[in-house]
Parts: structure tokens; C-alpha cells; sequence
């Protein structure tokens, strides 16, 4: 991660078969830098400007600095959800919305649209 954390703990992560490998018989579950990334890093921003900007901007540079593959910031306020993929030693972030399909190249066969997300999102509340 960036220097200036310590470890984050995203929301939800999709391992590659090295990142999966490297945490084969460890006890505790956590990706020193050292180890390779995992493929997806999915965020769910809460509520809150500093919650905005930690996801939006330092945790974007942290995952970029790791070279994650594919980091998702999913913004249940404002019912999108930024895919920033990995390409050419940066992010390129595409926002999706409403009906548009997620687009993944980690996840193969993904199909789920903005809404399906986000409808499954508010009836787990």
C-alpha cells in the first residue's frame, strides 16, 4: 500500500492464484507489500467527505502503488460504481451506472448491471 497506511482492510477482495498462494498456511490473513496483490479490490464508500476522500483519492493511490488490477469504488449515495483498471502504470476509471453492465477483466462472465448491485445492496440492509 502507499506510505501512508499502515494496512487497509477493503471491503471484499478477489485473490490471484499467487496473492491466494503466498497466503497458504499463514495464520492471519493479511498481504504484506512484499506479496504479490490481489486481482480486485472492491470498496463501498460510507458516508462522510473523509470517507469520500480516503476511497476516491488515498486508498486509489495506495491500490495503484500496489498494482491491483482492478479497483472498484462503489458509492451507494450516488448510485455508481468507479472501475479503475490497471493499464499502462495507471489507473483508467470508467463510472458506471444505472443499466450499464460492470465491466471486468478479473472476473470472468460478470454480467451484473448497476441496479442488480445496488438492488441487492439495499435489500441486505
Amino acid at each position: 500500500m502507499g506510505r501512508r497506511a499502515k494496512c487497509r482492510l477493503p471491503d471484499l477482495l478477489v485473490h490471484t492464484e499467487e496473492s491466494k498462494a503466498a497466503l497458504s498456511g499463514a495464520t492471519r490473513a493479511t498481504i504484506t507489500r512484499d506479496m504479490p496483490p490481489p486481482a480486485l479490490v472492491i470498496e463501498v464508500v460510507l458516508p462522510g467527505a473523509i470517507n469520500r476522500s480516503r476511497d476516491y483519492h488515498h486508498k486509489h493511490t495506495e491500490y495503484a502503488a500496489r498494482g491491483i488490477t482492478e479497483y472498484w469504488i462503489v458509492d451507494p449515495e450516488m448510485q455508481q460504481i468507479t472501475v479503475c483498471k490497471w493499464s499502462d502504470g495507471q489507473y483508467e476509471d470508467t463510472v458506471v451506472v444505472a443499466d450499464q453492465r460492470i465491466p471486468s477483466d478479473v472476473i470472468p462472465g460478470w454480467e451484473l448491471t448497476i441496479n442488480q448491485v445496488f438492488a441487492m445492496y439495499s435489500s441486505s440492509k
